[in-house]
């Protein structure tokens, strides 16, 4: 790529996006509280695991380098950048999340009265599937791409409602409850882990063999700078282009608008099936480990039916 160190002519903020950064550390502060001073108010409480302490610090590094670093910038400049912004928050971070929050504080959340009844219903496998899914590729549509990317309020509440969507997609697969409530076996979460693979190929089958540039907001130089008010302020902007000869998205790359849309295509599908086949071994260790619990557990109790008969019986003799 030609002229990426340009971004540091869109200034510090859009950059490195300080208000973001200082929203995370609040998370982080809110999060350490609840679960080490304030865990002893919630049912179930334990002490923080030091792999959840990782995690957790690890997840919030990911979401500031995806959505406040200037990754986060190049991502309304060049939708290779996009995709995978995409791949990495709704397909590695909420994954994490699930292994980094106790599961007694999500079990705590999620069975709250208001919460209860609406959450069990949206994290029915088919609904999250295809709730997910169906919200992933009407973003990718090109008329609504564009329309939210010119639309500072709308594209956030829309990322926003991907990313619940995403959290209501894979719990099914990785949370930990001690609820009472059905959870779907290991072979059944194989078999969903599929599916969302088979689901996602659309939109990326689309992306990767259009023979046109689809999004205006990456080609289009006016809708480009309207796009890029998401991220900079409009009088840097104004002052940018009145200056510089930036005429859109192209000065930041040497791919053509069609070569950056497929690769941006083929960085979500081949980090999609990387991670699915870290998600697949990981699923499938566990359902074989519990399974030989199971077994094990099984094969005792019929050892001590057995003692005990013999126990009876051996009173007569």
């Amino acid at each position: 790529m030609n002229n990426l160190s340009s971004v540091s002519i869109f200034g510090f903020f859009a950059n490195w996006s300080p208000f973001y950064l200082v929203a995370l550390i609040f998370v982080t502060v809110v999060y350490f509280l609840t679960v080490t001073k304030w865990r002893r108010d919630i049912p179930g409480n334990r002490p923080l695991k030091r792999n959840e302490v990782v995690l957790f610090i690890l997840s919030m590094v990911l979401l500031y380098i995806v959505k406040g670093s200037p990754v986060d910038l190049l991502s309304h400049i060049i939708f290779s950048f996009h995709m995978l912004q995409m791949a990495i928050l709704y397909l590695m971070i909420v994954p994490l999340l699930f292994f980094a929050i106790p599961s007694y504080l999500i079990d705590y959340g999620v069975s709250r009265p208001y919460i209860k009844r609406v959450f069990g219903a949206m994290t029915n496998p088919v609904f999250a599937i295809i709730f997910f899914n169906g919200l992933f590729s009407i973003y990718h549509l090109p008329v609504v791409l564009d329309y939210l990317k010119q639309s500072a309020t709308l594209h956030s509440l829309f990322t926003l409602l991907l990313f619940v969507a995403a959290v209501l997609m894979w719990y099914p697969v990785f949370n930990r409850t001690e609820l009472p409530r059905k959870q779907i076996s290991g072979l059944q979460k194989l078999f969903y882990i599929f599916m969302i693979g088979v689901l996602l190929t659309p939109s990326c089958g689309l992306i990767i063999f259009s023979q046109h540039p689809m999004y205006q907001t990456y080609t289009d130089p006016k809708a480009w700078l309207s796009a890029m008010t998401l991220c900079v302020p409009q009088g840097t902007l104004d002052s940018i282009m009145s200056t510089t000869n930036i005429s859109g998205p192209q000065y930041f790359t040497n791919m053509s608008p069609l070569e950056d849309q497929q690769t941006g295509g083929v960085i979500m599908k081949v980090m999609q099936e990387i991670f699915f086949a870290v998600m697949l071994f990981y699923v499938f260790f566990n359902w074989r480990w519990s399974e030989g619990r199971d077994e094990e557990a099984t094969t005792q109790r019929s050892l001590e039916a057995r003692q005990k008969e013999q126990a009876y019986f051996n009173q007569f003799r």
